[in-house]
Parts: C-alpha cells; sequence; structure tokens
C-alpha cells in the first residue's frame, strides 16, 4: 500500500463508499508479512518511504528470490535487482508478466503512479559503465519517473557531453555514472544547477582498485552539487533522485 492508496480508502470511507469493515480488511495485513523463514515482507515501505521494497537477489537463490517476488508483485509494482540470468527463469515463472533485463539485471513488473516535477538524467563515462546506469534507469521507470539517457560522455572527449547539456538542464537531477578516476560529475556539476548523484563504478585498470579511486574523486569533489553513492549502486542513486524529482 502506497500513500495514494491509502488516501483512495480513506476517502471511500469518508464519503460512504467503503464501510469501516472493509477498510479494516484492506489493512488487515500491514505493516509486514511473514514468508516462513525465507523472509519479512514490508508491506508498508511504500507508503513510508515512497516505494515499494525492493528484491536484492544477490546470495538468493532462485527460489527463495521467486517466493519473495510473487507476493511483492500481488501487492504492487514490483523491482528485483542483481538478479542473474540463472536465476531469472523460475521468478518470471512465478510473477507473470514480469520483464527481466540482462544487462541491469534488473526484473521488474508494473509502475507506480505519482506526481512528478520533471525527469531525471542519468549519464555514464563510457560505454562499460552502462549496466550500472540502466540499473538506475529501470528503478526511476518503475518509480514512474521520465528518464533522458546520457551515454559515452566522459571527460576524454568534453564536447559530447556538452552536446547535451540542454537535456541536462531539463533534468530534476542528474545521476553521472563513472569508473576510472571517476571526474564526470564534478564536470557535470559545475554546468548545472542541478542535484548530482555520483555513481562511482568498478570499471578501470588495476589503480583504480575495483571503484575505490573513482569513490574517492567524487567524494572529493569540487563542486557543491555533488553528492555520492556506494560503488556500482545505481539502484541507491536512482532512488534518492527519484524522490527529489518527485513532487
Amino acid at each position: 500500500m502506497d500513500e495514494r492508496k491509502l488516501r483512495r480508502l480513506l476517502d471511500g470511507v469518508r464519503n460512504g463508499d467503503t464501510t469501516v469493515d472493509d477498510a479494516v480488511a484492506h489493512m488487515k495485513h500491514a505493516p509486514f508479512e511473514r514468508l516462513g523463514d525465507v523472509a519479512t515482507i514490508d508491506t508498508h515501505r511504500a507508503l513510508r518511504v515512497g516505494m515499494p521494497e525492493v528484491v536484492l537477489a544477490e546470495a538468493k537463490t532462485g527460489a527463495q528470490v521467486a517466493a519473495i517476488a510473487k507476493q511483492l508483485a500481488a501487492r504492487g509494482p514490483l523491482l528485483v535487482t542483481r538478479l542473474a540470468p540463472d536465476k531469472a527463469a523460475p521468478v518470471r515463472r512465478a510473477v507473470k508478466g514480469a520483464k527481466y533485463d540482462p544487462v541491469s539485471r534488473t526484473l521488474r513488473k508494473g509502475r507506480m503512479d505519482l506526481p512528478a516535477r520533471g525527469p531525471v538524467a542519468v549519464c555514464c563515462a563510457g560505454t562499460s559503465d552502462i549496466p550500472v546506469c540502466e540499473e538506475a534507469a529501470v528503478t526511476l521507470d518503475v518509480m514512474g519517473l521520465e528518464v533522458i539517457r546520457v551515454y559515452d560522455v566522459g571527460v576524454a572527449g568534453l564536447h559530447r557531453l556538452l552536446a547535451r547539456r540542454a537535456d541536462l538542464e531539463r533534468a530534476r537531477a542528474v545521476i553521472v555514472a563513472a569508473g576510472m578516476e571517476g571526474a564526470l560529475p564534478s564536470v557535470v556539476g559545475g554546468l548545472v544547477g542541478r542535484p548530482v548523484i555520483g555513481v562511482p563504478t568498478s570499471v578501470g585498470y588495476g589503480a583504480s582498485l575495483g571503484g575505490m579511486a573513482p569513490l574517492l574523486t567524487m567524494l572529493n569533489s569540487c563542486a557543491p552539487n555533488v553528492t555520492v553513492v556506494n560503488i556500482d549502486n545505481g539502484f541507491g542513486a536512482a532512488f534518492v533522485a527519484g524522490l527529489i524529482a518527485r513532487e
């Protein structure tokens, strides 16, 4: 249940279209539901924080992910992240109509319907960063937001980024993923007066240290509108950007 559904339910009670007993029945399973010994599903998360619980498939079995996803999909939009291709089949069988994307390693069904002030731009320095960006893009789409993709515009060729400046300025927030030295978020932050969320990626040669080098670069950004999430955390960046872009 999210805030919009709760408001409709309460309006129905106030207007006499819904009985108190019906309203209690709708809310009977709040705020959580136990799924055996596997999981405890947070059925009130959308109401509290603006998005239903998201399933992190990493370190879970395909059967566990399928069981959790089936229960969540019955209550609203579903998003599963870090879902390896060999685990996708049982989840798709459990959730009819779900779509799996091997690039972002996400599985989703449905989309939230909430008002937004504008789109979110998702940028990456190089093509190798696209999987992280696509995790962010899918998350934003499930949140009901328009996504502007600005890919392969790294600092080795800044003219590519400048050619997309109008797209960046149209966005309410900008997600910027970069590996190697991780300089792109600072450049974007110096171009637009928007919140910029840097995502260091684990793309790079030995001294990039699996994403630690771009993480430290972004944390030391001189652009004051840049903030940073963890390495390869496209989902976390999208969640924050989505909250910024909503009304």
